[in-house]
């Protein structure tokens, strides 16, 4: 039982520390706080936050697994902070600052991360369909297998930032700064890349079918072996990109605006409209949990 007792003091301490965290905000919390006892060496904690706790100062903290579900964190800052596994889900974290987080297998589905800084962050694996990330900063940041789905990126910075084997089917990434972004394996059918910035792009083996890329910068970029099946190419400068054959070009909507790499040209001109279906709506945030009640423990001590 000395593991038990050991592992109740150590999380109750961290207990008062959020606490006396999420207390000196100033702002209504709610806050619930998780020890299961599951074998002789097994102690686990379950942090859950809810209600509104902005500007909050978590940085550097181990909240594996943590629940966000309906809350208001607003300009926190979470700089460095484990978020392995956590539950975003509808949650507020506009102007937050993740830089060097780890949210590798995050549920984000539906959050809101505007103006929010990921920059060197780990996010693979993340469930963000339909999330927003408008103007974030999400530069060098680890995005590989993750579920993006009509999630919003609309004048996001994203330099070097890696979302190779991502899905994001309809995801809105106009007007982003994505230099040196690698793409490669990545599922942007209809995806929405238009006044963009992608020089130096890797789009090796990516799907870019029925995706818009007009008024986009890709001088640069590699597009060995993309699939650009009625992608909207009309009026872009693809002259200083890297392995376009004729076939990809072929099989796009292009007209003679469009420009190209010397050896390859306009066969016919595309004149149909591309219909692009817009991400789901995302769900609405769910309601903020009710303040708990006061924890009882039992806590066995040794006998001699």
């Amino acid at each position: 039982m000395k593991l038990v007792r050991n592992a109740f003091f150590a999380f109750a301490a961290q207990a008062a520390a959020a606490v006396a965290v999420l207390g000196g905000a100033g702002q209504a919390h709610a806050l619930s706080l998780t020890l299961s006892v599951t074998g002789e060496h097994d102690v686990a904690k379950t942090w859950s936050f809810g209600g509104s706790c902005q500007h909050c100062e978590l940085s550097g903290r181990k909240l594996i697994g943590a629940s966000f579900t309906g809350a208001n964190f607003d300009h926190a800052t979470l700089i460095g902070a484990d978020l392995r596994g956590s539950v975003l889900l509808g949650s507020i974290f506009t102007h937050s600052n993740f830089s060097r987080a780890d949210l590798r297998n995050a549920q984000m589905v539906g959050g809101q991360f505007v103006d929010a800084v990921f920059t060197s962050a780990r996010l693979d694996g993340i469930e963000a369909q339909g999330a927003y990330f408008t103007r974030a900063d999400l530069s060098r940041a680890q995005l590989s297998e993750a579920s993006l789905t009509g999630a919003k990126f609309t004048g996001a910075v994203m330099i070097k930032t890696h979302i190779n084997d991502s899905d994001l089917e309809y995801a809105d990434l106009s007007l982003v700064n994505a230099a040196g972004l690698v793409a490669h394996d990545a599922n942007l059918t209809g995806a929405n890349l238009s006044g963009g910035t992608f020089t130096g792009a890797d789009f090796h083996d990516a799907s870019l079918s029925y995706a818009v890329l007009r008024k986009a910068n890709f001088n640069g970029a590699d597009f060995r072996d993309a699939n650009l099946g009625s992608a909207d190419i009309r009026g872009v400068d693809l002259s200083g990109v890297r392995n376009l054959t004729q076939e990809q070009i072929d099989e796009a909507c292009a007209d003679r605006t469009t420009q190209l790499p010397r050896g390859l040209s306009v066969q016919h001109s595309c004149q149909k409209v591309i219909v692009i279906r817009h991400g789901s709506r995302p769900p609405a945030a769910p309601a903020a949990p009710a303040a708990p009640a006061a924890p009882r423990y039992l806590v066995a001590g040794e006998h001699h």
